[in-house]
């Protein structure tokens, strides 16, 4: 089976480099292009053709925002995993509206960027566990739940939206849930559309939100 392509964006040559020494040498996917920022990536984007882009937020010139929006403005299927540091609260939101598949922090090992790439590429979304603790007690004191959206929503939607919470895939929660993987991929299309979310990033912001998933100890 062929390997992936993948894009590696980021201001730190460092990161870069360890980035692309583990990625290739785990046989995870191809590096077939390097960017220091934004405006650099969508220069290469055309040449590099990745399937998958790792992207920091906060970059001179162009930051992965803005970066982000218009790579997938010019290919609306790029897989975009977002890469941030502890002290980008204030981004997490904008990038996931932005439309990336997927969050990780820089802190992350290998294990869990190696598992987010697979995820993603297999049309997932991945939040890092340690993320979406971080954002359910950032966002403990939100405002209180929205009545008329989540009686939209059926008692089986709200469970696999739960899941999609708990970071797994349409597979897993099918064999969790016991129901077939069109079923799952059913319940997330009707979750998108009455929630009105762009993608299963912001259905796990939406959940958060109206305290459909709790703080693990």
């Amino acid at each position: 089976m062929e390997k992936a392509k993948l894009c590696l964006v980021d201001d730190h040559l460092i990161i870069r480099e360890g980035l692309r020494m583990l990625i290739e040498k785990k046989g995870i996917a191809n590096v077939t292009g390097e960017a220091s920022n934004g405006k650099k990536f969508l220069e290469i984007l055309d040449s590099s053709q990745p399937d998958l882009v790792l992207m920091d937020v906060k970059m001179p010139d162009m930051d992965g925002i803005e970066a982000t929006q218009k790579a997938l403005q010019r290919y609306p299927d790029l897989k975009i995993i977002a890469l941030s540091a502890y002290d980008d609260d204030e981004y997490y939101y904008q990038m996931i509206e932005a439309g990336v598949k997927g969050y990780i922090l820089k802190g992350s090992g290998i294990k869990e960027i190696e598992k987010g790439i697979f995820t993603v590429l297999n049309g997932d979304c991945y939040f890092s566990n340690e993320l979406l603790r971080k954002l359910i007690i950032n966002l403990k004191h939100a405002p209180e739940k929205r009545a008329d959206d989540l009686s939209l929503l059926s008692k089986r939607e709200t469970e696999v939206l739960k899941e999609i919470c708990n970071g797994l895939t349409n597979d897993e929660i099918a064999d969790k849930l016991f129901i077939s993987n069109q079923t799952v991929k059913g319940h997330r299309s009707s979750l998108l559309s009455k929630t009105n979310c762009k993608n299963s990033a912001s259905l796990v912001m939406f959940a958060i939100k109206n305290n459909l998933v709790a703080i693990c100890n």
